[in-house]
């Protein structure tokens, strides 16, 4: 049951206690006269008038009608069993709103996630692990294998590529390894000709809005860094299920070699090196593969289309499952940012109309409300991964619960294979933090020109001016946002052994 008391109608939202009346019927007969009409219908419309000239008066700085419901009040969530209502009367109502917090935080279990077995993975993309082996060349950093070509393959092997034809620049890209294929080819005794092929050896995998995306364009700068031609792919959440925008529901999907061309120029750098080891240049042999895809550790949206939640309502599997699957040893680096302010940036993100910092206020009110909903029959777990709850709440709250994605990545990965930075410290000492993803990755040191370029490249991705000028949220509507996420960044904090991962203000 939801926390607040359903007892009370003076709590209630204005739809729960509008009731339907009858209104009796007026005689047809010939008793009823055309006087009686004229009376009755200049008393309707003397009173409608008055109402409406009442409401305008009332609700002036408003600018809308006194009977008007607004959207907080008729907003409904549809969870997988049943259809919750909200009872707060106002979302200006902070005491209410307050109380539905602390409702909320007194229900989070952080239970560990139950895996699935390895072949229950296997067997559900069969093809991905028929085409990646589970063996990687060996004197190589980056997880590479050369794989035999067939007849259609030699003749154009970026021909269907789904990502060629959504993305012009990679159609581009394409062009140019089409010219160069030949020459980058391993051609074997028994004159069978194999290309290399490589996955990630590192992921960035969030969250939006955390400076993921200027971390990428630093690391372009190593030259032993070498990512995909495009900066996310979404392959892993996403396109490998045939989703391109969910809205769009499932369209055709893109196989696991399509994902792996978007390596191709790396792997060209690092075949190179194989080819060229007579000369005692072993440096690209060094080379590391990275993608950055800030969906990857939170967006698994794609299992509410293609099977049905299991009893607890979570996602059967989670992309972190296929990756450790095919590439155990693979390393992931997130990069996290005060949920509050995540929230807020990722608010004024997207190209929105009428972008307020009240509005911004109503939208978190109402997806609390949904989020409390939620969980008044589900775990917090099936909370966050709830593909419909995603879709009603109209700013992405659920993202900004870290600890829930975290630990689920780290019931697959070891923890020393898991790389969490603040964008605050990655700001406020840009140097420290990108030597720190260094020793991660262990890549060699920077010359002093790279390290120059590091340090000195603009921002990537900042706020736009529009945005800046609305200034910052409403002191109100950040207190509510701390004291929600509270409890999850204490419990982020206590697993990363971290003080800073509370985001407490001073």
């Amino acid at each position: 049951m939801p926390c607040l008391d359903d007892g009370d109608n003076s709590r209630r939202g204005l739809p729960s206690v509008l009731e339907l009346r009858r209104v009796p019927q007026w005689s047809l007969g010939p008793l009823r006269s055309v006087r009686k009409v004229k009376v009755i219908s200049f008393l309707l419309g003397l009173t409608l008038t008055f109402l409406i000239m009442a409401s305008y008066i009332l609700t002036w700085d408003k600018k809308g009608l006194m009977l008007t419901l607004s959207p907080f009040h008729l907003r409904t969530i549809v969870n997988p069993s049943s259809t919750l209502s909200h009872n707060l009367s106002s979302t200006k109502d902070y005491a209410n709103i307050k109380l539905l917090v602390k409702c909320i935080t007194s229900k989070l279990e952080f239970s560990p996630r139950k895996l699935p077995p390895l072949k229950d993975v296997v067997n559900t993309d069969s093809h991905l692990f028929s085409v990646i082996p589970h063996q990687f060349l060996p004197n190589i950093k980056s997880p590479c294998w050369y794989e035999e070509l067939s007849g259609k393959t030699k003749l154009d092997p970026y021909s269907k590529n789904l990502y060629a034809v959504r993305s012009k620049s990679f159609r581009t890209v394409c062009d140019y390894l089409r010219k160069h294929f030949q020459e980058h080819l391993y051609h074997s005794d028994d004159n069978k000709q194999y290309r290399l092929r490589c996955l990630p050896y590192f992921y960035i995998i969030g969250q939006p809005k955390c400076g993921t995306t200027d971390l990428f364009h630093r690391l372009l700068l190593h030259p032993e860094v070498k990512f995909t031609t495009m900066k996310e792919p979404h392959w892993w959440t996403r396109k490998r299920f045939g989703i391109i925008h969910l809205k769009d529901g499932l369209l055709e999907r893109f196989p696991v070699e399509d994902y792996l061309d978007l390596f191709e120029l790396a792997a060209y750098h690092i075949q190179e090196g194989i080819l060229g080891n007579t000369s005692g240049d072993h440096s690209q042999r060094h080379i590391i593969t990275g993608e950055a895809s800030a969906s990857t550790m939170w967006d698994n949206q794609a299992w509410s289309y293609l099977y049905n939640y299991r009893a607890d309502g979570e996602p059967p599997f989670l992309a972190q499952d296929f990756i450790h699957a095919v590439q155990p040893n693979a390393k992931i680096i997130v990069m996290l940012r005060d949920p509050v302010e995540r929230l807020y940036s990722d608010y004024l993100y997207f190209n929105m109309a009428n972008k307020s910092v009240e509005d911004f206020d109503l939208r978190v009110s109402e997806s609390l409300q949904l989020f409390e909903a939620c969980l008044a029959e589900n775990s917090v777990r099936s909370c966050v991964y709830n593909t419909s709850l995603s879709n009603a709440m109209t700013v992405r709250l659920n993202l900004g619960l870290y600890i829930v994605f975290l630990l689920d990545w780290l019931t697959v990965f070891h923890r020393d294979q898991i790389l969490v930075l603040q964008l605050e410290d990655y700001a406020a000492n840009l140097r420290l933090t990108i030597h720190k993803v260094f020793d991660f990755l262990n890549v060699g040191p920077s010359s002093e020109q790279t390290e120059a370029a590091l340090t000195k490249r603009p921002m990537s991705n900042t706020r736009r001016a529009a945005d800046r000028s609305l200034g910052p949220m409403l002191p109100s509507t950040r207190d509510l946002l701390r004291e929600f996420h509270q409890p999850f960044n204490h419990k982020l904090a206590t697993i990363l052994d971290n003080k800073a991962f509370h985001w407490t203000e001073t």
